[in-house]
């Protein structure tokens, strides 16, 4: 079980129980939250990461606790296969959390180099494409949800990180996409956040105000509400997770 406070004296309870979830980004810091918070409702968690659970940068405390493949997202044949065997392993797929992503940026658009283009949408918006592609034929035959990260920024254009916020924006457009495909028979929704409360964040932005942002095992949470019964007609959504920023 898995048990967090919605708002004081209010709490709320999950139980996947014989459920199976797949994470991308699995290794990052709110990918790992998203994994523990599964871990913690008794689902069965399946992780995938470019990066091994055995480098520094791989952020989830017990990775033995899940059933991780690693592999390049970005590559189609990467993908399929991760899915595949995921099935094969464990008879069923219920939920995608399309958590994989990252964020470049600070330069303007007329001085942003190509490069940095194709690496967010490649990063972003690809990595969702293909784990949402491959994972749908699975979740429609649990009727279950894919859940994947958007954020704030997407709903406008902003200086200096106009790429980032483009993929983002496809994402949301991506979801709807496949809400709208596959009504009755899955469930798609987005969350969006601020800024993330992430060490990698904290480094980028020392000086800022971290009090903030949005923790990540609160995003983690939503996330799970997204999965569960409690949001069953609930499709097609792009739901905020601002925090106080």
């Amino acid at each position: 079980m898995c048990s967090g406070t919605l708002s004081e004296g209010m709490s709320v309870t999950f139980d996947f129980g014989g459920k199976v979830v797949l994470v991308t980004g699995v290794g990052g810091a709110l990918g790992s939250a998203v994994a523990e918070a599964f871990l913690d409702a008794d689902a069965t968690v399946c992780g995938a990461d470019i990066v091994d659970a055995d480098n520094e940068d791989f952020l989830l405390a017990n990775p033995e606790q899940i059933d991780f493949y690693q592999g390049d997202f970005t590559d189609e044949s990467v993908v399929e296969q991760t899915v595949s065997s995921i099935v094969e392993t464990h008879g069923r797929l219920d939920y995608l959390a399309n958590i994989a992503g990252t964020w470049r940026g600070g330069s303007p658009l007329d001085e942003t180099d190509e490069s940095t283009f194709d690496f967010l949408f490649d990063v972003n918006l690809k990595s969702m494409f293909l784990a949402s592609k491959h994972a749908i034929p699975h979740v429609h035959e649990e009727s279950g949800c894919i859940v994947s990260v958007s954020a704030r920024s997407s709903l406008e254009g902003g200086e200096g990180d106009g790429i980032y916020r483009a993929t983002k924006a496809g994402i949301r457009l991506l979801t709807e996409t496949i809400a709208e495909e596959n009504v009755g028979a899955l469930r798609a929704n987005a969350v969006m956040p601020s800024v993330i409360d992430t060490p990698m964040n904290r480094e980028m932005m020392p000086d800022a105000d971290h009090s903030s942002w949005v923790d990540p095992e609160d995003i983690a949470e939503t996330i799970l509400v997204l999965c569960s019964d409690a949001t069953s007609v609930t499709s097609g959504a792009a739901v905020p997770v601002y925090g106080e920023s």
